[in-house]
């Protein structure tokens, strides 16, 4: 651990990275395109919050012991096939920019793995048995050259020991409608049974973690969590990195 900090010092030195947010400098390679105070400006989840304990939106300005945070529903989301969906935290700053990265470069910084695997070590996620990243359309994966929900799958997987499914859910629609600006009604209808099972003996009863980079509607990860449960898996919880505006 020694020897890490000092290469990683070392690294910083002689290789000064501009932070991506601020434009300041950022101190420590592992914190990725942010500096550490531009993290700490990101509003992350610590578990303690008042959320839905289903689709995981934060309910401001409410508190709530305890015993009974697991009863909270917003039920907005009670038509989601999903069993529950947590982010690392919101779509702004640090994160943002993060998410943004993974889509040019094929790698989580190492502070961003472990906000990560600290989310899906909560309840309820903590029961999850495998790991699914959400398929890219293959128009994109040819130009990109990865699927960035993969790249985090990967990353979790290491943190967490859970094995990585990548064969059984695959993108079902030959083509990919352009979603920007639609209403959350419409991007459900866009990606209504663009997603199959390929392989359903190997969903069978598991417990899916199903990864992406960012939760905004739920309608993508609902429309995977509906083709898994359909083959008979058991919860499909979400996790993304940020969560953004529906």
């Amino acid at each position: 651990m020694l020897l890490t900090s000092v290469y990683d010092a070392l690294l910083t030195v002689a290789y000064p990275q501009v932070c991506r947010v601020c434009g300041g400098s950022v101190e420590r390679r592992g914190f990725g395109v942010a500096c550490e105070k531009c993290w700490h400006s990101t509003r992350t989840f610590s578990g303690n919050e008042t959320i839905c304990w289903k689709c995981g939106e934060l309910a401001p300005g409410i508190e709530v012991s305890e015993e009974i945070r697991t009863l909270i529903r917003c039920h907005r989301c009670d038509d989601q096939s999903f069993s529950a969906a947590r982010a690392v935290g919101f779509y702004e700053n640090a994160l943002r920019e993060s998410v943004l990265e993974l889509k040019r470069q094929a790698h989580v910084a190492p502070f961003l793995r472990e906000l990560l695997a600290a989310a899906a070590r909560r309840e309820p996620l903590a029961a999850a048995t495998k790991i699914i990243p959400v398929p890219l359309h293959e128009r994109r994966l040819r130009e990109r050259g990865f699927n960035q929900a993969s790249v985090i799958a990967a990353a979790l997987s290491k943190q967490l020991r859970l094995p990585v499914d990548e064969a059984s859910l695959v993108r079902a629609g030959a083509s990919e409608k352009y979603r920007a600006g639609l209403d959350p009604k419409g991007r459900r209808e866009t990606v209504a049974s663009a997603f199959a099972v390929k392989h359903p003996r190997l969903v069978q009863g598991e417990s899916v973690l199903l990864v992406d980079d960012v939760f905004t509607t739920g309608a993508t990860v609902n429309a995977c969590a509906e083709a898994l449960k359909a083959s008979n898996a058991g919860n499909v919880f979400v996790l993304t990195i940020a969560r953004g505006k529906s």
